[in-house]
């Protein structure tokens, strides 16, 4: 067990030379450099608010525990983590804690699939039939209830940017969203198992035609692993996790890393009530199939390599996975005027459109956060958020585990407060320039 104590908090806007984990444990992980306050865009009295508002959360008893990061130009420049890892035994958060991360498993699959692209193994206009057969001869399901034939195949690149005619089940009312819900795909005993009964059931839309979220990244995954000739795991922890240092992110949590493991919790009657605990987790053990839609854990410092990796054009400290040219496609919008801006209510405001793997703003004027055009975001259903931010060679995370999703707006919060505390930099040394002259 962990040291226990009250509150930990990782506040790193200070010199490596000061102590900054007031009681905590050291940390091991690789993340990335820690910078000092001398070249902080993160504001002191700006850190000083995100730390207390996101203290204010977890004691009012609204989260468990969040983590908080910020990195500018590859150093980490805000880290903190608050609350607890695990309630019942009063285990603080650390800052190396393993979390789940669901969805934000999604632009890792999507990277995989584009390393093969420039492989030349697979390309994006390639139909997915070429490697999984039960794709061939797909059908829609027309309005009234009948099936007709799809007016084209879906590709690589309609999966990638969700605009395959697949869906969920979960997210939505329709009727095909019904059918997939009654056939209980995610019970699938394996990754080929699920590929191919999922390429049972009708269409809700013709391949290329509607922006829905769907199981397309999952079906990705097993395409990787057809084409690669390795199980999808391997190929993700040979070829993206130990290039890029990610000690810690897996399809499960081993046996000497279970008491780094997050407990998971649900809002039931205004309070925190536990869902899933550390100590008898599924994810103690390997999973029959691996998701590449939404099976990964990872830790904070894992993250923000796999984010900074593509915030420098697909290169890490010297390792390349993708060329520039790569990542500038993934991240631009590859939705068509037609589609329109897609939406998440709540969360996505009506001004995104969608890359190969993330939600990508292209209308800055709708939006009434704090931001810009270019930035690229996703997350994972336990309200674990990232946000890439070019032009401000930013990247932000806030990462909590507890249901449902976008739960006391925690992101569009924390992104209101990231970005004040930059403009109050920004401020200071406009001040301080004039004042030299």
């Amino acid at each position: 067990m962990k040291k226990l104590i009250t509150t930990l908090v990782v506040f790193i806007c200070i010199t490596i030379s000061v102590k900054v984990l007031s009681g905590s444990q050291s940390f091991k992980g690789r993340s990335l450099p820690i910078s000092s306050t001398d070249n902080s865009i993160i504001s002191i009295e700006g850190a000083d608010r995100i730390t207390k508002t996101m203290q204010n959360h977890v004691d009012e008893g609204r989260l468990p525990g969040v983590m908080t990061m910020i990195s500018h130009k590859g150093n980490i420049v805000y880290w903190n983590a608050l609350g607890m890892r695990d309630i019942e035994s009063e285990d603080p958060l650390e800052r190396d804690d393993i979390f789940r991360i669901y969805s934000m498993t999604k632009p890792i699959t999507s990277t995989a699939i584009m390393m093969l692209v420039e492989k030349g193994k697979i390309s994006l206009d390639d139909s997915v039939s070429k490697f999984i057969p039960a794709f061939e001869n797909l059908e829609v399901l027309a309005e009234d209830g009948t099936r007709r034939a799809a007016k084209r195949a879906i590709t690589i690149r309609h999966l990638l940017s969700h605009t395959s005619g697949l869906t969920y089940g979960y997210f939505g009312d329709s009727k095909v969203d019904k059918i997939y819900l009654a056939a209980d795909i995610f019970s699938a005993k394996n990754l080929n198992n699920f590929v191919n009964n999922v390429a049972k059931l009708p269409l809700l839309s013709h391949p290329g035609e509607k922006w829905n979220y769907s199981v397309s990244t999952d079906v990705l995954g097993f395409v990787v692993q057809v084409v690669s000739g390795k199980p999808f795991e391997d190929f993700l922890a040979e070829e993206v996790f130990k290039p890029l240092g990610m000690d810690d992110t897996a399809f499960w949590v081993p046996k000497n890393k279970i008491e780094r493991f997050v407990s998971r919790y649900q809002i039931l009657d205004d309070n925190l009530q536990l869902k899933d605990s550390f100590k008898d987790s599924k994810y103690k053990s390997k999973p029959a199939r691996v998701s590449g839609g939404g099976g990964l854990v990872s830790t904070a410092s894992d993250y923000i390599r796999f984010a900074q990796m593509l915030l420098q054009g697909g290169q890490l400290e010297g390792v390349r996975l993708l060329q520039p040219e790569t990542v500038d496609m993934m991240r631009s919008n590859q939705l068509p005027e037609s589609h329109g801006p897609i939406t998440i209510p709540g969360w996505i405001p009506p001004a995104y459109g969608f890359g190969l793997g993330f939600a990508t703003l292209i209308d800055q004027e709708i939006t009434s956060d704090a931001d810009h055009n270019g930035i690229f975001r996703w997350a994972g259903v336990a309200n674990t958020f990232f946000w890439i931010d070019p032009e401000a060679e930013l990247i932000a995370m806030v990462w909590t585990q507890l249901d449902p999703f976008l739960v006391y707006g925690l992101e569009n919060e924390f992104q209101s407060l990231v970005y004040q505390a930059i403009e109050e930099t920004k401020k200071k040394s406009l001040a301080k320039s004039s004042n030299a002259e």
